[in-house]
């Protein structure tokens, strides 16, 4: 906490409060720190320096002290040249270098940093509050501004909400961003008076100004114009990722992987196993559906390695972490790949308290079958103006039906739909959880007048407009990397590994190899309909044929056969419920129509009744009295 107006005694009481909040974040220690206008607070799970490395941590004198939450990957680099400039360490922790680096090189100091890493940092010989959060939003950060000028901020929302002033008013807007993607995104938080520091950006607070303005410090920019022979991006590839898992290495506990089947972990579970004397600890859920099963791929990769592989095989009907889900995350969070993904993390944690991912692959070396598709929908939108094609292809995206159970070939009203739109818009489409006309059905007329007209597409124009490029796969790349990694799948890991108190790494995320990916040419990334082409090509001498060149198949769970069988009733009672009627956000008749279509086997409509559990489950878990029409700013 910091005072904006003054230098007031801020609660220790409720300090206290808000840090033990966050305790499965920090369970070895806490850590206090008080001052006239300052309150700082930290838990603690032990990485680097188990003995010294506590925090809150200051410089020598006691004039700058940091709260950070991560690692920063190049400390050992960072600690000569700032003894060079005269500065005295006192532990072998990270933490130290964050001090040191503020007081030698002021906000300037995140561009030296390499990690993941959100940290708050006072300087009272400057007056200044300085907050900043890594380039890939690995680490998250919340903060928000008290009536009476009290600053706070959390590595959850839920220790904002334990302030006894915390406003719970619901931004309207979120409610729109969360049903079209699942996730509330960046800078915005599901709560009015909070947010979410977006990624790469920092900013500076003064006692007397109480303006909070974040600006970024780091973007990354798709060029596409190194020209290296594959042979050599191939080559150069290998070596930078071996540079990144290294870095990823240095811990002084139990460390290991998680290993999917898929490419990008099998990928670095490779090259760990090249650079570790020891067999690597690995771990992977099986799922007792075939259909949703990868473990025999993950074995594939443990047995050529000699891993110390761990699986445990998880029950299709494995739903009874909805509830637990919704007070994990704070705000509503739709995807369903949170459970299996809570699941490895409580595996990990039975072996290693540091666990390696593939995360961020597919982002930046173009994995995902919606950029394949995207890119063959771009070629055929440059064959015809907007003008021609937003009449012909929206009335056929309107009359021709939508066809889930037929073959691929004849599952065309997606594609009309898209090609009705402009690229970012048709990326947006592609991306939505609800599209446009089923959340404008899912809305009351008085949810749709708040609106006042605004659609969550916006949050893609906004990045759009600082992609600076126009390649159709280094665009929805950009798009990707301030969205969907974020929001999503950062969100996701973050919160499940932190409710097992497990640090999770993420070599593909690193951000000088996604800087030197975003300069390699869009072919040597999806070649035909070969995603991550080079990449493949790359891990071809480690890895099986198989588990380079199957198809992708996700972190994936089986809601539609759950929402006919074991949770029809529960799903019939939080859609039909009074919870989400007294909102007064929503279309009843619609709602009626999800249950029923879906559960008589007419159409499937999981997705979107996921969403609305979870959104239903944050009602009751978090939101509490503030689920009423009031909150939204609606009559009531």
């Amino acid at each position: 906490m910091f005072d904006l107006r003054g230098r007031r005694d801020l609660s220790g009481e409720i300090l206290v409060r808000m840090a033990d909040v966050q305790q499965h974040r920090g369970p070895d220690e806490a850590g206090y720190h008080f001052e006239p206008g300052v309150a700082f607070a930290h838990r603690r799970l032990s990485i680097i320096d188990l003995a010294s490395g506590q925090q809150p941590l200051a410089n020598e004198d006691g004039s700058v002290i940091v709260v950070f939450n991560g690692e920063i990957y190049n400390f050992q680099e960072l600690v000569p040249e700032l003894q060079a400039l005269g500065h005295v360490f006192r532990t072998h922790s990270d933490t130290e270098v964050i001090v040191h680096a503020w007081e030698a090189w002021g906000e300037a100091c995140v561009a030296r940093f390499r990690g993941m890493f959100a940290f708050v940092l006072w300087d009272r010989t400057r007056e200044s509050l300085f907050v900043a959060r890594d380039r890939l939003g690995v680490k998250p950060l919340f903060y928000a501004i008290l009536d009476d000028g009290t600053f706070l901020f959390g590595s959850e929302l839920k220790a904002l909400l334990a302030h006894p002033l915390f406003p719970r008013d619901i931004e309207p807007e979120c409610v729109e961003d969360y049903f079209a993607l699942g996730y509330v995104p960046e800078p915005r938080c599901i709560f009015r008076r909070a947010y979410k520091l977006p990624p790469g950006e920092s900013f500076v607070l003064r006692r007397g100004d109480e303006r909070c303005q974040p600006a970024p410090y780091w973007d990354v920019r798709f060029t596409g114009d190194n020209r290296l022979s594959e042979k050599d991006a191939a080559d150069e590839l290998v070596a930078r990722l071996r540079e990144s898992v290294r870095l990823r290495m240095i811990a002084d506990v139990p460390l290991g992987a998680f290993l999917s089947g898929g490419v990008d972990s099998s990928a670095v579970v490779a090259t760990m196993a090249h650079l570790s004397p020891e067999p690597v600890n690995t771990c992977s859920i099986g799922f007792d559906d075939p259909a949703y099963n990868e473990s025999e791929f993950a074995a594939m990769v443990a047995k050529r390695y000699a891993t110390n592989h761990f699986v445990e095989t998880v029950a299709s009907d494995d739903f009874d972490l909805i509830d637990e889900l919704a007070r994990l995350y704070d705000e509503p969070y739709a995807d369903s790949s949170a459970i299996p993904t809570y699941r490895v993390c409580q595996l990990a944690r039975k072996r290693v308290t540091v666990a390696l991912s593939g995360d961020g692959g597919d982002e930046s070396l173009g994995g995902y079958r919606r950029h394949r598709l995207h890119v063959m929908e771009e070629r055929m939108r440059a064959a015809l103006p907007l003008g021609v094609r937003q009449p012909v292809f929206g009335l056929l995206g309107k009359i021709y039906p939508k066809a889930d159970w037929a073959p691929r070939v004849f599952r065309a009203k997606t594609t009309f739909e898209a090609l009705a739109r402009n690229s970012v818009e048709a990326y947006f489409h592609t991306m939505s959880l609800l599209r446009d006309n089923q959340r404008q059905a899912l809305y009351s007329d008085a949810f749709r007048a708040r609106l006042g007209g605004y659609s969550a597409v916006e949050v893609f124009h906004r990045h759009a407009r600082h992609a600076g490029t126009d390649d159709p796969l280094a665009l929805i790349q950009y798009l990707d990397l301030k969205t969907y990694l974020v929001g999503d799948i950062n969100t996701k890991v973050d919160r499940a590994s932190m409710a097992h108190s497990l640090e999770v790494r993420e070599p593909l995320m690193d951000h000088k190899l996604v800087e030197w990916l975003a300069t390699l040419p869009s072919d040597l990334k999806l070649r035909g309909v070969q995603g991550k082409y080079i990449f493949k090509k790359a891990m071809e001498p480690y890895l099986p044929h198989d588990v380079l060149y199957r198809p992708k198949m996700g972190f994936a769970v089986p809601l539609a056969r759950w929402f006919r069988g074991p949770l029809r009733e529960r799903v019939k009672d939080a859609l039909l419920g009074e919870r989400l009627a007294d909102t007064g956000l929503f279309n009843a008749a619609y709602l009626k129509h999800l249950v029923s279509d879906h559960q008589s086997g007419v159409k499937d409509y999981s997705a979107s009744i996921w969403a609305l559990l979870m959104f239903e489950a944050f009602l009751r878990n978090v939101a509490g009295e503030a689920a009423r029409p009031a909150a939204f700013g609606m009559p009531t």
